[in-house]
């Protein structure tokens, strides 16, 4: 007699996930072939999208099992740090000879930045509380700041900013200097670096000069950077700019001036020159120096001995020998400069 065959227990469902199987991509079917008239055999043509400029394939992942696309990273670029520009329209003074001499003058000053130790240094305290009432805004700020303000320059923990430099007109300068026994002025040919011209304008207060002639063309004005380098001197000297430095020469020797400049060829020596009486002292740009128009504008060319194999000084070294020979023949005669 056979067995009987044992029922199966039916089958449980499986836990197991079924291998992933990316579905088929539907294919496309080809466009039908058309038979024209003459016989040919061609594809018409697939409309094409307006916006559509370039292939690109799409990497981005689809369906079950895919990847999110990886996310990348992009660091901003720093914000730049401000930088001083050169401009007469306004005026950023930096370091402590600069902004004291504004600040002691009275110049009018919209906003003074410096850190909490020259806040309370017994030099600024007074003055700046001064300028604080006159509408100054006052920031405490960190060196870095300042760093960036004055774009790395020497600020010495100070900087203000100030409305552009009070240039006085060409003839109130002759007028204020007329009851003057022997007024003594500089004029700046052309000169376009602008820390020649503050080291000339530091020289011409330091010496006893009463005034400066600057061109409006071609030549650097009061700057920043000037009035760093004069370290303060801007604000003692009137500062006259004129459109035509030749024709306001002839209108200073009109007023009884005698108009000297140099040339390294000249057949005088600086000190074989009397110096005294009403003198304009006009000192030349870097490389150039003064143009010939302006030597037939000058009553005297005279030149500056040199011993060395050195041929040529620079403009504010020669213009600063030619300044202190003045205030040395000037003391000599007892003629206050004063």
């Amino acid at each position: 007699m056979a067995p009987t065959p044992r029922p199966q227990r039916p089958k449980r469902p499986s836990t197991k996930a079924k291998p992933y199987s990316a579905a088929k991509p539907k294919t496309k079917r080809p466009a039908k072939l058309v038979r024209k008239a003459t016989g040919e055999v061609s594809r018409p043509e697939r409309p094409r999208d307006a916006t559509r400029t370039a292939k690109v394939k799409d990497i981005t992942p689809t369906g079950a099992g895919s990847r999110a696309p990886k996310t990348i990273k992009t660091r901003m670029a720093p914000e730049a740090a401000p930088t001083v520009v050169e401009s007469d329209e306004a005026e950023l003074l930096y370091g402590k000879q600069s902004v004291l001499a504004a600040l002691q003058n009275s110049r009018p000053l919209n906003r003074v930045w410096l850190t909490e130790k020259l806040r309370y240094d017994p030099r600024f305290l007074r003055l700046l509380d001064a300028a604080k009432a006159g509408g100054a805004v006052i920031d405490i700020v960190e060196p870095r700041r300042l760093d960036q303000l004055t774009a790395g320059g020497n600020h010495q923990g100070v900087a203000a900013q100030a409305a552009a430099h009070p240039y006085v007109e060409f003839e109130e300068l002759i007028a204020s200097l007329v009851e003057r026994p022997d007024p003594v002025l500089l004029a700046a040919d052309g000169i376009e670096d602008p820390h020649n011209l503050g080291a000339l304008i530091r020289s011409a207060e330091a010496f006893g000069f009463q005034g400066i002639i600057l061109p409006q063309r071609r030549a650097v004005g009061v700057t920043a950077t000037v009035a760093k380098v004069a370290a303060g001197a801007v604000e003692h000297l009137p500062i006259a700019r004129v459109t035509n430095l030749n024709q306001a020469i002839e209108r200073l020797k009109e007023a009884g001036y005698q108009v000297v400049g140099t040339q390294e060829k000249a057949s005088q020596a600086l000190y074989e020159l009397k110096l005294d009486g009403p003198l304009v002292v006009v000192v030349g740009s870097e490389g150039k120096g003064i143009s010939l128009l302006t030597q037939r504008h000058c009553d005297h060319m005279v030149s500056i001995p040199l011993a060395g194999k050195t041929t040529s000084l620079n403009a504010s070294v020669a213009g600063g020998i030619m300044l202190y020979e003045v205030m040395r023949q000037r003391r000599a005669n007892q003629i206050d400069l004063s």
